[in-house]
């Protein structure tokens, strides 16, 4: 599995420049109203602004403390915007490249069934158009193949540099453009016209052109507006608690405590987090329609996977020679190593080191044998060798009899080699059968391969709360050991559309959240009924479209991965809405007793921090909450590190390390801070 595009440094000048321009550019009301928090800071920024050019203009006393506090508002809407600006920037780069992929190609289209062809831009083919790509070429838009076979590389949209074979017919048709050709020449119908391609939906997704907000970010959004309106009431009543005390608060003053009080550590960072969640997922090859998908994922309590591929390696492995009576297990596997030196499947490959491991049978090349081969063919499900006077054959039981037969020896086979036979496919294998000169040998023994670590992971998966069902065509008996040996809690056997459909419908009807992944056409229900649907890249249109996400590397086992950074993201998102609360939480005790300390003397025992000033304090608080932004986007963007665990073992790290780090950094960064400003006489 690739890495996929590398992220760019946080530091990188290609990303931090355009991400300074851009957060001016974001400064624009129209822009800032998305976020209630920082909409109300750019209106408080502005009204602060009026009055710093009103005292200015008037000649009014201690105009630079009221401009330094001016700058420290704009300075914290900008940082703000910048940390937007760089979780957005992140995915631009390589945006910008697909797009001069999709806009400089030119096609070969073709005019009839001859293979006359005119050049086109890309951008000028229209659905159902044919176009001819030879070794060389870029594919040029999505479509399928209708004639011919060729290798492509895929890496310019998937980051897997190895090619892959793409043919007419089957589940292997599907081209994407901007792949190219590597190899032979193929025929494309395009299938997406221009500006709706899978190209095209990947450009948008990762400069976040469509990232919708999730639920609990709405919901975020609402509790941070409520807090900033309690607040605004709770400081608009402050003048007269000073007018009642025999003092005044200046209207800037007011401004800046304001801006201190209300949540906007999390009001800046929130939506750099969801993006960058996005971000991750793109990195990690697979594109996500909404950041809902993201969220989604890091909720799941159902997680469906398809044996095939994702617990098990795919191809059924030989495990076991086992002759019949009369037969040693030495002479069956120099039978079945010699009948499968012509079968290129990975089957008979297994059966040639099985025997070169358990009985040190040299490999060797077929010329060397100087013996006829029979190639391993769909059609007849055997393969084998005329070696020496002897006709050795390897196959399918069923194929080995009918061999027999041709031979005029009968079906007859071995009571034993039947019964080894029925117990291998009782236990979820696969039996094939051996014959010398049509007289059976013994049976090997193919069993599906569980992949290492799967059971390690399911486990981490069981720890995460998150309960796993393998889903498989086999019968109920075959699935059951297979589900045993991978330790999964559940599976779903001689699955059909019907039934998966049915099965996430059970699922959701219990108030679960279920992910699962499919490629196929039939796939496409159960995709689209899933709160997180994860279609393979190389699987039909249909299931593309039905899916929330599709992985780009086609690997099936990435649906453990993206659940981590759907939690990935809901974790840091909780990690900084808690630092951010405890934060404000501790500014209170840390400016308050400062600033109304000449009101109320009383207050002397609760100015724990023994700020220099009231002024000194609120222009160290306004700093302090402007420069802790522009240190957590690193945060932010890279998310919390997660380790699976429960929902309690979860709160309590949050609460130990950004709680109580919320509340000891501001009152450590704020008196530093007061300490300079008072040096230098800032205030």
């Amino acid at each position: 599995m690739s890495s996929g595009p590398r992220a760019a440094s946080l530091f990188d000048p290609a990303l931090i420049k355009p991400a300074i321009v851009e957060s001016f550019r974001k400064l624009d009301p129209r822009v800032q109203i998305r976020n209630p928090v920082m909409f109300v800071l750019e209106m408080v920024a502005l009204v602060a602004t009026v009055l710093m050019v009103r005292d200015i203009v008037g000649g009014a006393k201690g105009v630079g403390f009221t401009v330094q506090i001016v700058i420290w508002l704009w300075a914290t809407l900008l940082f703000a915007n910048f940390a937007e600006a760089v979780a957005e920037g992140r995915g631009k780069a390589q945006a910008d490249a697909l797009r001069r992929t999709r806009t400089e190609t030119v096609a070969k289209r073709l005019l009839g069934v001859s293979d006359m062809f005119e050049q086109v831009r890309a951008p000028e083919l229209q659905v159902g158009d044919v176009v001819l790509v030879e070794a060389g070429d870029t594919i040029p838009g999505d479509g399928e193949i209708i004639e011919g076979v060729a290798t492509v590389d895929e890496s310019a949209i998937t980051g897997e540099s190895a090619p892959v074979i793409r043919e007419a017919g089957g589940d292997r048709s599907a081209v994407t453009g901007g792949t190219r050709v590597l190899s032979d020449r193929i025929k494309v119908k395009v299938t997406a016209a221009a500006g709706s391609s899978f190209l095209d939906r990947m450009i948008a997704l990762v400069e976040g052109a469509v990232r919708q907000k999730t639920p609990n970010e709405i919901a975020l959004n609402i509790l941070l507006a409520g807090l900033t309106i309690i607040f605004i009431f709770a400081v608009a009543s402050i003048p007269s608690f000073a007018d009642y005390a025999g003092g005044a608060v200046s209207a800037v003053v007011l401004i800046a405590l304001f801006v201190t009080l209300i949540p906007t550590t999390i009001g800046a960072l929130l939506s750099a987090i969801g993006i960058a969640g996005m971000d991750r997922l793109v990195r990690f090859n697979v594109l996500a329609t909404s950041g809902r998908a993201v969220e989604a994922a890091g909720d799941v309590d159902t997680l469906l996977l398809d044996k095939t591929g994702t617990i098990t390696l795919g191809n059924r492995q030989a495990t076991a020679f086992l002759p019949v009576r009369g037969i040693t297990e030495r002479e069956l596997a120099e039978a079945a190593r010699l009948a499968s030196l012509a079968d290129d499947t990975p089957e008979g490959r297994s059966i040639v080191v099985l025997a070169k491991e358990k009985h040190g049978l040299r490999g060797m090349e077929m010329g060397e044998l100087k013996a006829r081969f029979v190639p391993f063919s769909a059609n007849t499900r055997m393969s084998g060798v005329d070696h020496e006077g002897a006709v050795i054959r390897k196959g399918a039981v069923e194929a080995i009899i009918e061999h027999a037969q041709g031979l005029g020896i009968g079906k007859m086979i071995p009571p034993d080699a039947e019964r080894i036979a029925n117990d291998i496919a009782r236990q979820g294998g696969t039996p094939l059968a051996v014959s010398r000169n049509g007289q059976i040998l013994g049976i090997v023994h193919l069993k599906d391969i569980v992949k290492g670590g799967i059971r390690e992971r399911f486990a981490e998966l069981r720890k995460m709360g998150i309960r796993t069902v393998m889903i498989t065509g086999d019968n109920a008996v075959t699935a059951a050991a297979i589900a045993a040996e991978a330790g999964v809690d559940d599976f779903l056997a001689q699955a059909t559309p019907e039934a998966k459909l049915k099965l996430i419908r059970e699922e959701q009807a219990k108030g679960k959240l279920v992910a699962m992944c499919g490629d196929g056409t039939n796939d496409a229900p159960a995709l689209a009924q899933a709160d997180v649907g994860v279609a393979m890249h190389t699987g039909t249109a249909a299931a593309r479209e039905a899916g929330n996400m599709v992985d780009l590397d086609s690997d099936p086992t990435k649906l453990i991965e993206i659940v981590a950074i759907g939690k990935q993201l809901l974790m840091t998102r909780g990690a900084l809405t808690t630092f951010s609360i405890a934060n404000d939480v501790a500014k209170y005790f840390a400016i308050i007793p400062a600033m109304f300390l000449a009101f109320y003397p009383q207050l002397d025992t609760l100015n724990v921090m023994s700020l220099a000033t009231p002024q000194s304090a609120i222009l160290s608080a306004i700093i302090f909450n402007a420069l802790i932004i522009i240190a957590l986007v690193p945060l932010a963007l890279r998310g919390v590190r997660y380790t699976p665990g429960g929902a309690a073992a979860l709160l309590r790290r949050n609460l130990l390390i950004y709680g109580l780090g919320g509340i000891i950094v501001p009152f450590i960064g704020i008196k530093a801070i007061d300490l300079v400003v008072s040096a230098v006489g800032l205030a």
